[in-house]
């Protein structure tokens, strides 16, 4: 997991500039409109001509174990069980069982009520538990719900809370109802007898906030979603939910590594990017690790700083990880089916 932002005396003084943005919505409207226009053919492009990169032998078989480090690995269905859930987790800790090298997932993503399970399922595997909240998908209900939803979850023992904006309060341009939402729910994400990050504590569950990318229409509104989402405290960045038609895209994660780039070099403080929905192939994976690495460099490539949310894109790594070692391709018959 990330570290809590340990926020010393030069990103102190960064956010107490900061803060000024936030003190009012019209203060919070201005700097988000005031932010550089998006130029969505050069990002397009960009996107894709790091899709073009290849790597081959070595790195590649590094590229793959590196991603299925960085998975959530998820089930979010209403038919969801307690003995799915439980295989779910057993396969996240030891994901191709005939070979125990193979690296277990960073975490596995379950709805609140299925927490405890598996919280018991991975005791002492390392593995985290992140649970969604805030009446996720839609995230359409009452805020004291929303806030019950987040607590219950963590009471539970979830390390991460992915969280879910009201997307039709930021595109009516209620900016600072968005940031409000985000640093309640943060708050709430302090275990019980816990401190806050801001206070130096470390007994909170980290939060990831969910934009729902397809819904937010423009390049210019991801931009101001994501400075928002960071000066409220999100300690991850989540493209969407992967229940909608557009979830992550090659340009929309792109634009949010350069915001998280640009937010560290203002602020001082480092988010994680987690794009989630539509990632099935390890050629897809290996594009988005690409972008990574170019963008924000070596240091991000870790579980602790991007996460892919995605299930079925687990099998394909390991298919893939089969046919590097033993030379032979292996087909689904030769992997779970979650």
């Amino acid at each position: 997991m990330p570290t809590v932002p340990a926020f010393g005396p030069e990103a102190a003084a960064r956010l107490a500039t900061m803060a000024d943005v936030t003190a009012s919505d019209t203060a919070l409207r201005r700097f988000l409109h005031g932010l550089p226009g998006v130029d969505a053919v050069g990002l397009e492009a960009r996107a894709a001509t790091l899709g073009t990169r290849s790597i081959k032998t070595t790195a590649k078989s590094y590229a793959i174990d590196l991603s299925i480090s960085m998975i959530d690995l998820t089930t979010l269905e209403g038919a969801d069980t307690p003995g799915k859930v439980r295989a779910l987790c057993a396969k996240g800790i030891h994901p191709d069982p005939t070979d125990r090298t193979t690296p277990k997932v960073a975490a596995i993503c379950v709805y609140p009520d299925m927490v405890k399970t598996a919280k018991e399922a991975l005791h002492g595997s390392g593995i985290n538990v992140a649970s969604v909240a805030t009446a996720f998908p839609a995230g359409r209900t009452a805020m004291p719900v929303k806030l019950a939803d987040t607590a219950d979850a963590v009471a539970a023992g979830a390390d991460e809370i992915d969280m879910v904006i009201d997307r039709g309060a930021f595109l009516s341009g209620r900016y600072m109802q968005v940031f409000e939402e985000i640093r309640a729910v943060k708050a709430a994400c302090v275990r019980p007898g816990g401190t806050s990050p801001e206070a130096g504590g470390g007994s909170a569950a980290h939060l990831k906030v969910i934009f729902e990318n397809g819904e937010l229409a423009t390049y210019d509104n991801i931009r101001r979603c994501s400075w928002l989402a960071m000066l409220a405290g999100a300690d991850f960045i989540k493209t969407s939910t992967g229940k909608v038609a557009v979830n992550a895209t090659p340009p929309n994660t792109l634009l949010m590594l350069e915001a998280v780039r640009d937010f560290r070099e203002a602020v001082g403080v480092q988010v994680g990017v987690k794009p989630a929905g539509g990632i099935r192939t390890t050629k897809d994976a290996i594009k988005y690790l690409v972008m990574v690495n170019e963008t924000l460099g070596e240091e991000w490539l870790s579980p602790h700083w991007f996460r892919f949310g995605a299930s079925s894109l687990l099998n394909d790594l390991l298919m893939q990880r089969q046919k590097i070692s033993t030379g032979r391709y292996s087909g689904p018959d030769y992997v779970t089916v979650d």
